[in-house]
């Protein structure tokens, strides 16, 4: 009975899944027809969930990395009783549909996580599996397991073509993360042709080169023993992640599109599907046909989700008993609402020496992770400059009960996508830092956190030409604007001590989207008693230094170390005669937010004689100074020469501001 209900099963994902795509006339029908075996056991046999609550926390976790087989992720979910509706999958890659073309979280229930650029997922997976073992190294008691659950992820040749995967896999293995496993759906072919074309690697060394147990299933097709046992096994090594290579068949059942690559991204075409239903043993050629026995088998995910889930909500009842205080922190950690006052929490960090604003921002980010116990952090090698170690506490490394700086070595990329996987987990939040030139290399993953208004936090230091010696491969030109260009994403480059402060106290309340503080090498000058005025920062621009006068002649506007050379032009200008006004500037994205009313108050319309300065690309800033104004910036690479020496032959320097003020206003 096992084996004949078992095929009945797996064959109704690839039928629902070929109906969806041929319905829409779009989609990637290969991939679910070959990996439905290995997906249909994990999900019936080895995950624990609930479907009727997809959010319940300590359930396993599960990633789609090859997001385009979506179709397969879909009909498992409506199929195990998730409240996605077979109208949502006849509705595939339709406008305000729950199904739409790569999974995105956040828009169907019981999607983990966006997936669709490949290899995002197996870093995603590492960071749920990292999320997993803090929370339980935090909070768990004696008796009291309330996180133990498993990270399940499947990943594809492509997957593991892209550099992320090696990142991250390499990482994982080396944290020893055993509560960990990839199936790797090994069906040899890409969108081009074999994969042989450009794939020949031995990946099954390559991960146990990184620490993984690597398992083998040949025949992936139809040995559901092997599937279930290699499952088991992985699930009994706490030691070690565990890949299995699941040797499956691209498009498996089509007679004339099976093992091709014109299976893989493309509908099977109605003669097709018709052929392939017949070859299944499939009676029923009615597109969308659920037999009962598979709903009601199905339905036993929700039977034994729904007990699992149970007995951990009593489990969890009693230890709110007997751990008030954890309970609290726990629950806390997991709305990402925060009880303290940031204020109290930050009033002991002077902000009178002058200072480099990375420098200041490590003095912050202590203060607030020594009171806030879900944050964990970590660099890719750069803690020593980037000012982001958690001092109080040792680093995460296998059998340390209370790590939280994690070394993420020099793996960008990993590092990005890895914060994204420990927010989908939830009731962490992490932060992570590199110099800001590096942000290059951790775009992909941070334009996934912009599109499901992820809560990561990065620390990037090293801002501009101003870093010196090392010159333009480490000087950022370009990446303040390529960054604002992403919806969603906050920037925010402070000019002080006291701006970097407040920087931090937004940046600990936020919440909803990514958040990024820019920060300089250099030393910036603290402004007098500026503290209160940096409060201002929450609103994204504001009236750093007014104008002497009551009408305005001209408008400087600057952000980060460029704001003590706008104050320098501003004396200037006044004495001789000018009523100047200095806006310091460092988010875009929270001014724009605000009333058209306050952006007057900062900008006033009648002044169109505005004069912007920052160390980078002047593209963009003909927003903010219009017509009549002046960007200073920079539109070139920088060189290898002191800080400020850099400042003045690019143009970035006080009498530059002078001249272009005179040239506007006389």
């Amino acid at each position: 009975m096992s084996k004949t209900i078992d095929t009945l099963c797996i064959n109704t994902l690839r039928t629902l899944s070929i109906d969806m795509i041929q319905k829409a006339n779009s989609g990637h029908p290969g991939l679910p027809m070959g990996a439905s075996p290995i997906a249909y056991l994990l999900w019936k046999k080895q995950m624990i969930h609930c479907p009727s609550h997809p959010n319940w926390k300590n359930r396993d976790r599960f990633v789609l990395s090859p997001g385009h087989g979506s179709a397969l992720l879909y009909s498992l979910l409506h199929l195990s009783g998730y409240p996605l509706s077979l109208d949502e999958l006849k509705n595939f890659r339709q406008w305000g549909s729950l199904t739409p073309g790569h999974p995105e979280a956040g828009i169907t229930p019981g999607v983990e996580c966006t997936t669709g650029p490949l290899g995002q997922g197996t870093a995603v997976a590492v960071g749920m599996a990292i999320a997993e073992r803090y929370l339980a190294q935090t909070w768990n008691k004696p008796h009291f397991p309330i996180v133990d659950h498993h990270t399940y992820a499947i990943v594809s040749d492509g997957d593991l073509m892209e550099g992320i995967s090696s990142e991250a896999a390499a990482l994982a293995g080396h944290l020893k993360l055993g509560k960990l496993t990839y199936l790797y759906d090994a069906n040899d072919i890409t969108l081009d042709g074999p994969a042989d074309l450009h794939f020949t690697e031995n990946v099954g060394k390559r991960f146990e080169s990184f620490g993984w147990e690597v398992l083998q299933i040949n025949n992936a097709d139809t040995d559901y023993l092997a599937i279930e046992s290699s499952l088991q096994k992985a699930k009994e090594n706490t030691e070690q992640p565990t890949l299995i290579i699941c040797k499956t068949t691209i498009g498996y059942g089509s007679p004339n599109k099976a093992g091709k690559s014109s299976s893989h991204g493309s509908p099977l075409g109605e003669e097709e599907v018709i052929l392939t239903k017949k070859s299944l043993g499939w009676e029923e050629t009615t597109p969308f046909f659920i037999p009962e026995e598979v709903k009601n088998h199905y339905a036993e995910i929700e039977a034994s989700g729904k007990k699992a889930m149970n007995e951990w909500s009593s489990l969890f009842a009693q230890y709110e008993k007997e751990y008030p205080e954890d309970a609290k922190s726990w629950n806390e950690a997991w709305s990402g609402e925060l009880s303290i006052s940031i204020d109290d929490v930050l009033k002991s960090m002077d902000t009178s020496k002058s200072e480099a604003t990375r420098k200041s921002s490590g003095r912050a980010l202590n203060l607030l992770a020594d009171a806030i116990p879900h944050w964990i952090g970590g660099d890719a090698d750069l803690s020593c400059s980037t000012g982001t170690r958690i001092k109080s506490a040792p680093s995460f490394l296998p059998g340390e009960s209370s790590g939280r700086n994690i070394h993420y070595g020099v793996r960008e990329h990993a590092m990005a996508g890895i914060a994204n996987g420990i927010c989908y987990h939830g009731g962490v939040r992490p932060f992570v830092s590199t110099f800001f030139v590096f942000s290059d290399y951790m775009k992909p993953s941070i334009r996934l956190a912009c599109i499901d208004e992820l809560n990561p936090i990065y620390v990037w230091t090293h801002d501009s030409i101003g870093l010196g010696e090392d010159g333009p491969t480490h000087q950022p030109i370009e990446h303040l604007m390529a960054l604002r260009a992403i919806p969603q994403m906050n920037l925010i480059r402070p000019g002080s001590p006291a701006e970097t402060k407040a920087a931090w106290k937004v940046t600990a309340l936020h919440q909803g989207s990514p958040i990024g503080l820019v920060l300089t090498r250099q030393n910036l000058p603290s402004f007098e008693d500026q503290d209160h005025l940096a409060d201002e920062l929450s609103k994204g621009a504001y009236v750093f230094q007014k104008e002497k006068d009551e009408k305005i002649d001209l408008i400087l506007i600057a952000t980060g170390s460029e704001l003590s050379i706008a104050l320098e032009a501003q004396r200037e200008l006044e004495t001789n005669g000018y009523s100047v006004r200095v806006v310091s500037f460092p988010c875009w994205e929270f001014f724009e937010k605000q009333s058209s009313e306050y952006q007057k108050q900062v900008f006033p319309p009648e002044c169109r004689k505005r004069i912007s300065i920052e160390a980078g690309t002047t593209q963009g800033w003909e927003k903010w100074v219009g017509f009549d104004g002046k960007a200073i910036g920079i539109n070139r690479f920088g060189a290898s020469a002191p800080g400020e020496i850099n400042f003045q032959k690019l143009g970035i320097h006080t009498q530059a501001v002078i001249d272009n003020a005179y040239t506007l206003l006389r």
